[in-house]
């Protein structure tokens, strides 16, 4: 391993699972799954089994137990061992003919007791004792049906989706996302009058849910044993609301506070709240090749950060819709092809056009070297010419699986560039920047009367048109990027003629989209009436100016728009008197934010080393997902 860092830190872990996985059946959790995905591939796993694919197995309340023939375990959780998580673990356990069990979880022991209520002085009594994992042993030999079988509970740090060197992210926390003004309502309606929260400023831990409060500190479990990994002191700062509990809560962490007493090294955590810059996660400015590609492909089942890629081209079967469910996707982690993942981190860095050339240039080079009879062509880049490349390995076995990672990334390419809404990527960027000069120059009513003719029922769209879906990004859009902003008759005026237009559109939709489903509340568009359409776009629009005011509460960096510069983003963070800043986005990242922030940091202070974490990869429609989801303070912990 060389420097400590994201990928070291998630690789020496899973060394620690591998070692224990020998002959066993694996049971994985989907963020852990996802961490194995990008940290080291399902492949390594499947060599330390040394069995059948057969034996890894999704960990669910469903899932098949162990035979006769099978009869060791390795159970590799992201979560805490509570409730729904071990009743599963027993009925599994259970049904099967185990006799050796070992419990893997990403979640410190610490966290364990206080989530069994011990309070902080009796836990820092039972430092180097485990009670909880010790009693969950005596459990594990109990189901397996005798007191002298093994079992194993231990604490591996499985935080992280290294995604590449200076990005990775936290599968097991994708759902988190800041807190808005209306969830201090939600809050209020818990607390005596006399306790009251007046806004955002005055929640502290107290304040949140117990489920929340409890969610933070398992992430801040695994940011502790990564600060750990590389050997740091770490100071923290925050930007936002939730940020400063995060932050809060890290830098009293119990288990922190003794491992920074012999820290050599130093570095700056920065959180920073997502909702506090919206304009860079529904933006369509980043012109960056990967972000299209997970914007336009379907997700990988079961993954956050992945897409499926489909695979059909590079086979006999006829590209038909009822043979893609026949072959395993591809996908965009190559994390075991050297050569794939030299591509992949080169389109993570370099703009949309020199991405796709770069494309063209690895699978021009593959094809000479496996002496494919390549036709050279040089100028621009089309579909037709990739798809030309990655045919010439469709017929030759060794070939096909010499370049099978670098394949993938380029049919994921392909299959981009040929997309329609790849095309309406350039019409959103187009109108971003009408708004953004808009926005500079005219009230907040006027740039809604330009969005007012884009709202259009079903019956009357085209391919060009935007969807509901795609209308509330452009909202998201507008109010972000405006910021605070006067209320008078004419912008109630503005939003009033938006609001009826939006409520009469989801009405009028053949069927809801999921996310239209959480927004109104109605299953179906059959039972969706006007009133009930318009009450929910009136709570839409409450959200919206929330996010607007996102950043009242600032002394700095209020403005995420600077007049005359339209691709304006994210203001940078400052606190870096450290070698090693670690910048974690609460709610989400893109890959040119995550870009941008790695090449700025050193630009302003040569020397400095940048780590960007965040709880997800972001594409534009996961905004009003995340926005409008109603576990925000009531996280699923399993239990």
């Amino acid at each position: 391993m060389n420097t400590p860092g994201v990928l070291s830190f998630t690789q020496q872990a899973w060394e620690q699972v591998l070692a224990k996985a020998k002959r066993a059946v694996v049971y994985l959790d989907a963020a852990c799954a996802e961490s194995l995905h990008w940290g080291c591939g399902s492949s390594r796993l499947l060599e330390a089994v040394g069995s059948p694919a057969c034996y890894l197995r999704e960990f669910e309340p469903a899932a098949v137990g162990g035979g006769a023939e099978q009869p060791k375990a390795v159970f590799v959780l992201s979560s805490l061992l509570k409730g729904r998580i071990v009743e599963t673990l027993r009925d599994i356990i259970c049904r099967s003919h185990f006799q050796y069990c070992v419990v893997v979880t990403a979640v410190n022991h610490a966290v364990h007791l206080t989530a069994n209520h011990v309070p902080a002085a009796a836990a820092a009594e039972l430092e180097g004792q485990q009670p909880v994992f010790e009693q969950l042993e005596e459990k594990l030999c109990e189901w397996m049906g005798n007191m002298n079988y093994t079992a194993e509970v231990l604490h591996i740090p499985l935080l992280l989706a290294p995604v590449a060197p200076h990005l990775a992210l936290t599968p097991a926390f994708a759902s988190l996302f800041p807190l808005l003004p209306q969830d201090v309502h939600i809050l209020n309606s818990a607390r005596p009058d006399r306790r009251r929260l007046g806004s955002l400023a005055e929640v502290d831990a107290t304040a949140l849910t117990p489920e929340l409060l409890l969610q933070i500190r398992c992430l801040v479990s695994g940011l502790s044993s990564l600060c750990e990994h590389l050997g740091v002191r770490e100071e923290c700062f925050a930007v936002g609301s939730l940020s400063r509990i995060i932050a809060a809560d890290l830098a009293n962490f119990a288990p922190a506070k003794n491992r920074r007493k012999t820290a050599t090294g130093r570095a700056s955590v920065v959180f920073v709240d997502r909702t506090l810059d919206l304009t860079g996660a529904v933006g369509h400015h980043g012109d960056n090749l990967v972000e299209k590609i997970l914007a336009v492909l379907p997700q990988l089942p079961g993954h956050t950060n992945d897409v499926m890629v489909n695979m059909v081209e590079l086979t006999a079967l006829q590209a038909e819709e009822e043979n893609q469910n026949v072959l395993v996707p591809g996908c965009l982690s190559q994390s075991n092809d050297p050569a794939a993942k030299a591509l992949w981190e080169a389109l993570l860095n370099t703009k949309h056009k020199e991405a796709v050339m770069e494309v063209r240039r690895h699978l021009v080079e593959a094809a000479s070297r496996e002496n494919l009879p390549i036709k050279m062509s040089m100028g621009r880049v089309t579909p037709g010419q990739l798809m030309s490349y990655i045919q010439l390995f469709k017929n030759n076995l060794k070939s096909l699986g010499n370049h099978c990672g670098l394949l993938q990334l380029g049919l994921a390419t392909v299959q981009t560039l040929k997309h329609p809404q790849t095309a309406k990527w350039d019409n959103f960027l187009a109108f971003e920047r009408l708004l953004l000069q808009s926005t500079g120059e005219s009230t907040m009513s006027v740039v809604l009367n330009q969005l007012l003719p884009m709202i259009k029922p079903l019956n009357q769209r085209t391919n060009d048109d935007y969807s509901p879906e795609e209308l509330l990004v452009l909202l998201l859009y507008i109010y972000s990027v405006s910021g605070e902003f006067s209320v008078d008759k004419d912008l109630g005026e503005g939003e009033e003629k938006v609001k009826k237009a939006l409520a009469q559109v989801f009405c009028e939709e053949s069927e809801l989209s999921p996310l239209l489903q959480k927004i109104t509340g109605c299953d179906s568009s059959i039972n969706l009436t006007f009133h009930k359409s318009k009450s929910a776009v009136d709570e839409l629009f409450t959200s919206l100016r929330d996010i607007a005011g996102a950043r009242n509460l600032m002394k700095q960096f209020k403005s995420v728009y600077v007049p005359g510069n339209h691709t304006h983003q994210v203001s940078r963070p400052h606190p870096s008197d450290h070698p090693l800043l670690i910048l974690f986005v609460v709610g989400g990242v893109t890959v040119s934010e995550a870009k941008m922030i790695k090449d700025l940091v050193p630009s302003l202070k040569p020397g400095t080393q940048v780590i960007v974490l965040s709880t997800r990869l972001l594409k534009p429609l996961n905004i009003p997902e995340l926005l409008f989801a109603t576990d925000r303070l009531h996280p699923d912990l399993g239990f």
